[in-house]
């Protein structure tokens, strides 16, 4: 039997993790409680110190697991990328942002794979999950890792496996979540399968890296189209005076044909706003063009600038100006009970209404500071408590997320006007508050 896959079987294998955010630490999570020793690598200094100390950055995964794991080195954080040869597998779970064009920046995916190949031996497995257009795999790794004399196939071996994570949704934890996963040659495939195998439910083979590539962008594109015509169809039953989440929940009454979608203040997350403009930007090089993409892309962008027009307005019957008015923003998060800020809109919120003179405070549970973000000249600002004392002194207070840890029928109590853009206070008394949703 091969080593390899003799480690892989009898999981002595030692698995390695190339970034641990988001998507690295929970797959990581998943590998060590299907009894795999895990190997994790992040050039961030803050990240290794604080799982060395036995503390946990994300949310769902709790310090005190992380401590056991690395007391009982189950676990073995580490910047040191010189150590990139000892695990037997590397998963690859790194950033894939746009560029200012919106075009892809696999900075990240290419220098993590040069530094691989500086170590690469013989029997040792690779697998890029950070998601990314199709062809990226054998155009863009492929050429990288051979530069090491090794060949593909035969001395190493690749492959690709879409990340899929649902932050903050205990009933789909990274075990739990179907892993599709493409190879580059059969063994490729064979060993990523059977690697994959031990730690999630269930594997889904496809016949090439190109094809498990395109399933994750055509999952979140048919996300983000999706999205972007509740939005526009927000606006438009706005102007005809009709709820548009009471359209939405009698229409997913049909039990065939319909799948429910919500309309928000902007798109959020890693995934839905980026990943669709890398099949655009892949098309656009083969003359196709990517209609659809392209205007799901700008109603989504564009909402954040219809929730401000809503607030002046809001604000306008109010005899204030943006200007000086105390409006607090409640969730960064770019989801309901996560403490994940990626892409959140609530950052292009917060430079909009600064840029018009707003006086600016914000509240969420999970993100107690605004933390430095790519795309955003961000305030150094900490969360306010929702007290009776602070709400009161608020202008307007904006929900970008309907955490459910919020106590809104204390908010409608004592605030004078709320945009709601994620319809939270459906069922909710109003009491004295003016509430307009967005």
């Amino acid at each position: 039997m091969n080593t390899l896959a003799k480690k892989i079987e009898n999981q002595s294998a030692l698995v390695g993790i190339v970034g641990l955010g988001y998507v690295g630490l929970p797959l990581a999570h998943a590998f060590i409680e299907a009894g795999y020793r895990v190997m994790g690598f992040d050039l961030d200094t803050y990240k290794i110190k604080q799982l060395r100390d036995g503390k946990c950055y994300i949310g769902h995964l709790s310090s005190e697991w992380i401590n056991e794991c690395v007391q009982s080195e189950k676990f073995t954080p580490t910047d040191n990328m010189d150590q990139l040869c000892e695990p037997d597998a590397i998963l690859i779970c790194v950033p894939t942002p746009l560029s200012e064009s919106r075009d892809p920046d696999l900075s990240y995916v290419e220098s993590t794979t040069r530094e691989i190949a500086s170590r690469l031996r013989s029997q040792q497995l690779v697998v890029l999950e950070s998601t990314t257009y199709p062809g990226t795999t054998r155009d863009v790794m492929l050429p990288i890792l051979e530069q090491s004399g090794l060949k593909a196939g035969e001395d190493f071996f690749l492959a690709y496996s879409p990340e899929r994570e649902d932050p903050g949704n205990p009933d789909f934890s990274a075990s739990r979540i179907p892993k599709v996963v493409g190879g580059y040659d059969p063994a490729s495939l064979e060993f990523a399968v059977k690697l994959y195998g031990h730690a999630v439910s269930e594997v889904v083979p496809v016949s090439s890296c190109e094809i498990a590539e395109a399933c994750k962008i055509v999952e979140n594109t048919y996300r983000a189209v999706n999205i972007a015509m509740v939005n526009e169809l927000k606006r438009i039953f706005d102007r005809l005076d009709i709820d548009v989440w009471d359209v939405i929940n009698a229409a997913k009454t049909k039990p065939f044909g319909f799948q429910a979608f919500y309309p928000g203040p902007g798109l959020g997350g890693h995934c839905i706003p980026i990943d669709p403009f890398y099949l655009s930007w892949v098309a656009r090089k083969h003359d196709l063009p990517t209609r659809f993409i392209e205007l799901a892309g700008e109603i989504n962008t564009s909402m954040p600038e219809y929730v401000i027009d809503k607030t002046i307005a809001a604000l306008n019957d109010y005899r204030k100006p943006v200007k000086g008015s105390k409006i607090c923003i409640l969730g960064i998060a770019y989801k309901r009970d996560v403490d994940d800020p990626r892409e959140s809109p609530a950052f292009e919120l917060l430079e909009l209404l600064a840029e018009r003179g707003a006086d600016l405070s914000y509240h969420d549970p999970h993100v107690p500071t605004l933390p430095r973000m790519r795309n955003y000249d961000v305030p150094d600002m900490s969360s306010s408590s929702l007290t009776d004392g602070f709400l009161a002194q608020q202008d307007c207070v904006i929900i970008v997320t309907d955490h459910s840890s919020v106590d809104y029928e204390h908010l409608v109590k004592h605030t004078d006007l709320i945009v709601d853009t994620r319809n939270a206070l459906a069922g909710v008394e109003v009491a004295g508050a003016r509430i307009v949703k967005a």
